[in-house]
């Protein structure tokens, strides 16, 4: 019974984590897709920026999972310590410490964003260009720890995960790209 404990603590952990890589994924397209201000071909502009705060919610949810069951998990070792300090884990301590960092740069987003109108958008939005960090850092420890790392299945999800994120960025910063922004109601005035 306790081997199949394991066995399913194991599996659960390492499939939440695939979900929160998924869900980082989308929710970094979204976030540079919401930057332009404009609307998808499928949703207007204010349902593009609220499915990108849903889906990090998600991924937050999901990466929150896959640590929570990591920690119970014996054969993963993994220790409250090792969710503060990176690179000190008992199992493959830079692959996880590369978690780690992940983890504490989606921490200061969690809470950043919860705090935005008391810390004001500029800080907000300095803080939150961490995401450009965070998921490449997941994305290397998924294939760095990941007991499924170099199977075909997630080298492909990987690899699609890669093409998602670069092409955002490559529309991102090609000239075409040009943001609109809100434009505030003028009161016209009549004499």
């Amino acid at each position: 019974m306790a081997v199949m404990t394991s066995q399913a603590l194991w599996d659960f952990g390492r499939g939440s984590g695939v979900v929160a890589l998924v869900l980082l994924t989308l929710s970094m397209v979204l976030g540079i897709a919401t930057r332009s201000g404009r609307p998808a071909p499928w949703l207007p502009r204010f349902a593009v920026a609220e499915t990108h705060r849903n889906t990090s919610l998600l991924a937050t949810v999901f990466l929150v999972l896959h640590v929570g069951l990591l920690l119970f998990d014996p054969y993963a070792q993994l220790r409250i310590f090792d969710l503060v300090f990176p690179f000190v884990g008992n199992y493959r301590p830079f692959w996880q410490g590369l978690g780690t960092v992940a983890l504490d740069l989606m921490i200061a987003l969690v809470v950043t964003s919860l705090l935005r109108t008391r810390i004001g958008l500029r800080t907000w939005r300095g803080i939150h260009w961490a995401a450009y960090g965070l998921w490449p850092i997941a994305l290397v420890h998924a294939l760095g720890t990941g007991t499924d790392s170099f199977s075909a299945w997630f080298l492909v999800l990987a690899i699609v995960c890669v093409a998602a994120v670069l092409g955002a960025l490559g529309w991102r910063l090609s000239a075409r790209f040009t943001e609109r922004r809100a434009v505030a109601p003028t009161m016209e005035v009549r004499v």
